[in-house]
């Protein structure tokens, strides 16, 4: 999907995400969070949205949120500015493929439920594990394919609508285990019945 189709389907979106998206996503960002809490220093979620995930932060964290959708981070700034979430030091429009900050700038990485939308998810895992110190963790929530089931069903029939619904259903994990920098920590399934899947990856040093 091209940024100019992300941008319009989430131009589209921004409105209801919250009470659509949001709540299939939940189980998702509430592992990715408590995970990343748990380690502490500066976190960079990449795809921040409407800044769902920004007040369950632990106010020892520094977080940064990018976004390529003006209308997800205009939502995300009435947030942050709403609950005066001061652990928030910055959000920025910004195409995940080209970040814009140096090199090992970051301890985590957080990817819930971007990576199947983005173009090019290799560029953009290439771009994350750039800007992660050595040592740190990619915390990764996605929906990626199922071989058989209902899900495998599911995403086949929903192949077609890519655009209108602006993620990629038939997605494959391995366009995010290619970086051979990164090592999986942890893999498991996510409610509801195993659909949404939590990786964490982590850099190695050297």
């Amino acid at each position: 999907m091209e940024l100019d189709a992300v941008r319009n389907s989430y131009a589209r979106w921004a409105p209801v995400y919250d009470a659509t998206f949001g709540k299939i996503t939940h189980a998702g960002r509430r592992a990715a969070v408590a995970h990343t809490n748990a380690r502490g220093g500066d976190v960079l979620e990449v795809g921040v949205g409407t800044g769902l995930s920004l007040e369950t932060y632990g106010p020892h964290l520094r977080v940064t949120g990018v976004d390529y959708s003006p209308a997800m981070l205009r939502k995300a700034r009435e947030r942050v500015a709403r609950l005066d979430l001061a652990h928030v030091t910055a959000l920025r429009r910004m195409d995940a493929r080209t970040l814009g900050f140096p090199d090992e700038s970051f301890d985590t990485v957080a990817a819930m439920h971007v990576l199947s939308v983005v173009p090019e998810p290799d560029r953009v895992m290439a771009e994350i594990v750039r800007v992660l110190r050595p040592g740190g963790q990619v915390v990764i929530t996605n929906h990626f394919k199922h071989e058989r089931g209902l899900w495998a069903g599911l995403a086949r029939a929903a192949a077609p609508l890519e655009r209108v619904l602006g993620w990629h259903s038939d997605f494959e994990i391995g366009a995010v285990l290619g970086e051979n920098r990164l090592e999986v920590v942890d893999r498991r399934g996510l409610p509801p019945m195993g659909m949404m899947t939590f990786l964490v990856l982590e850099k190695r040093a050297g």
